[in-house]
């Protein structure tokens, strides 16, 4: 129940906002030196909304002629998780579910990687609590 690991890059040039592989593979290094891509490793992705995984990615990827990668076809949308395990709708996302559970909001709101931390932490005190999380992404 602890963060193993940690990504965190801006990848949309300013310059040249052309995306080279650079921008496009790290993600893709980063899953295979975590051993997130071996067939026997189970994960997922989790998401404080269904819109980033749903909508932005694949529209993007589109818009850039790039596929979307398998893994990011299937996630955990944290705000259902917590509205099952809660009874509650958390209106304000991360704000709502920090309070909700008498958590410190870490850092500054929508900060990527500030809320990746805020995710871990609600994720490990709803399952210190007993809900075992499951995909809440349709397949596509």
């Amino acid at each position: 129940m602890e963060i193993e690991s940690t990504f965190h890059m801006y990848v949309q040039p300013v310059v040249h906002p052309q995306l080279t592989p650079f921008c496009t593979e790290r993600v893709d290094e980063w899953m295979a030196k975590e051993g997130l891509l071996d067939p026997n490793v189970k994960s997922i992705f989790v998401t404080c909304g269904d819109w980033d995984l749903k909508v932005m990615l694949p529209g993007q990827c589109q818009y850039l002629g790039l596929p979307v990668a398998d893994y990011f076809k299937q996630w955990i949308n944290l705000k259902k998780a917590y509205s099952f395990a809660m009874g509650c709708w958390p209106k304000n996302g991360l704000l709502d579910m920090n309070k909700g559970l008498s958590l410190q909001h870490i850092g500054r709101p929508h900060s990527g990687i500030d809320d990746c931390k805020n995710i871990a932490n609600i994720m490990k005190t709803l399952a210190y609590r007993g809900f075992i999380f499951k995909q809440t992404s349709k397949p596509f």
